[in-house]
């Protein structure tokens, strides 16, 4: 029994395996089932500053745009968000949301289309753009089920995920192996549907997104070149 528990507490010592972050830049063509012109998405990560990282996603169409930006710091295994923006236009109403995360005050502050955001922050919680980074390390590290708190808008809510298996998919830079990953929500509550591809052979690069949305309208980004750490993106 003592054997045991100074194995355990040794265990609990070890150092805390730090995330080794590859920078990234990819672009998509971006599709509305509804919409007969395809459109175009950018997605990158570049590290900015120190242990400061910035996540940057922009898609664009003839109706509609997209642009988000999260910045953040790594902390051995642990995203630490510092500020994130979003903008939407066109598809119906504009959208404005802002989040300051405040560690010193453990204080989420900002905007949500005008409306004031003050949410208590611990450490865990991440920002609408942070979690795809957390989500593509959780697959990397090979875990099937995945669960983050997440500040969207002015609420603090529960992302659930899962890995469906492997699938290959066809993108422009070749057939590319993947993960296929769902977002699991509770259909009594949303017909939402969430699809990602993460790409094995290059640190796990999202190449495909799927969305239906609760009115029925779907989405979806497909890889058409990336690079990822300084490396081209090819396919088989």
């Amino acid at each position: 029994m003592r054997r045991t528990l100074l194995l355990a507490l040794s265990l609990l010592a070890l150092p805390v395996q730090a995330l080794e972050l590859k920078p990234f830049s990819a672009s998509y063509t971006a599709d509305w089932k509804q919409v007969p012109i395809s459109g175009t998405a950018q997605r990158s990560l570049e590290k900015t500053d120190g242990d400061l990282w910035r996540l940057d996603f922009e898609a664009s169409m003839l109706v509609a745009s997209l642009n988000e930006r999260s910045t953040f710091r790594v902390d051995g295994d642990t995203l630490l968000p510092q500020r994130y923006r979003l903008k939407r236009s066109g598809l119906g109403k504009g959208k404005n949301i802002e989040h300051n995360f405040d560690w010193d005050a453990k204080l989420v502050t900002g905007e949500d289309r005008g409306d004031p955001v003050k949410l208590p922050l611990n450490r865990g919680l991440l920002d609408k753009s942070t979690y795809q980074i957390a989500l593509q390390e959780a697959v990397a590290a090979g875990e099937k089920s995945m669960s983050y708190q997440v500040v969207d808008g002015d609420e603090i809510e529960t992302y659930d995920f899962r890995v469906l298996g492997e699938e290959q998919v066809s993108t422009k830079a070749g057939q590319v192996d993947a993960i296929k990953v769902e977002r699991v929500r509770d259909p009594t509550q949303s017909k939402r549907q969430t699809i990602l591809w993460f790409a094995t052979e290059w640190d796990y690069l999202l190449v495909r997104l799927h969305q239906v949305e609760k009115d029925g309208k779907e989405y979806q980004i497909m890889l058409e070149e990336g690079i990822v750490d300084g490396k081209a993106v090819r396919g088989n």
